[in-house]
C-alpha cells in the first residue's frame, strides 16, 4: 500500500522526534543480508534499548534535516540503509554490537553514526567499539582518584610518622641505655 504525501509528511516528523530524543544513532548497508541474520541483529539491540530499522532514505533525509542532524555527506542515505536508534545514554554498547555482527556477516557495513549529536565516520564507530563501557571507564576514573588521594594522604602523614619513628627509636635508645647503665 502506498503512502499518500500527507503520510509521507506524518510519518517523518514523527521519525524526525525520535531522531532528536535519541542520543545516538547509527547508519548500516546492510545489502546482501537475510531477514533471519537482520532479525538476529535486531535480538541483540533490544536488550541495550536501541531499535534497528530499515526506513526510506527520503524519510530519513527529511527527519534528520527537522531533527537539525542533517549530515555531513550525502552519501551516507544512497541505497539500502538501516538505522539503529538508541535509547540509552552508552554509545558504546550499540557499536560493539554492530562492530561484532559486522565480523560475523561482513556484509553488514557500518556508514556513519551520530555520538551526542555529533556525526562519526566509519573509522571512528569502529574505534568508539573497542573503548570501555561508560561502567567500565568510570570505574577506572575512580579507581585513579582514589589512588592519587591515597598517595597523597600518604605524603602528608610521612613527616608525622617520620617523628613519631625517630621519638619512639629515641626512647628506645634511652630504655637500653638505662638498663646498662643499671647493670
Amino acid at each position: 500500500m502506498k503512502l499518500t504525501k500527507v503520510q509521507k509528511t506524518e510519518k517523518a516528523k514523527v521519525l524526525a522526534e525520535k531522531l532528536k530524543a535519541a542520543p545516538h544513532l547509527f547508519f548500516t548497508e546492510y545489502q546482501g543480508l537475510r531477514f533471519k541474520e537482520l532479525d538476529e541483529l535486531r535480538a541483540k539491540l533490544r536488550p541495550l534499548r536501541c531499535r534497528y530499522a530499515v526506513v526510506k532514505n527520503s524519510l530519513v533525509r527529511y527527519a534528520l534535516k527537522n531533527a537539525g542532524l542533517e549530515g555531513p555527506d550525502a552519501k551516507i542515505l544512497k541505497g539500502p540503509v538501516g538505522m539503529v536508534v538508541s535509547e540509552n545514554d552508552d554509545p558504546v554498547a550499540p557499536a560493539r554490537v554492530l562492530a561484532a555482527f559486522a565480523k560475523q556477516f561482513p556484509k553488514l557495513k557500518v556508514k556513519a553514526g551520530v555520538v551526542a549529536h555529533q556525526w562519526m565516520t566509519p573509522v571512528q564507530c569502529q574505534q568508539l567499539s573497542t573503548l570501555g563501557s561508560r561502567q567500565e571507564v568510570l570505574g577506572k576514573a575512580v579507581s585513579v582518584l582514589y589512588n592519587v588521594i591515597s598517595q597523597a594522604v600518604a605524603v602528608v602523614q610521612a613527616p608525622t610518622r617520620d617523628v613519631l619513628m625517630v621519638i619512639k627509636a629515641f626512647e628506645q635508645k634511652k630504655k637500653s641505655e638505662s638498663g646498662a647503665a643499671a647493670a
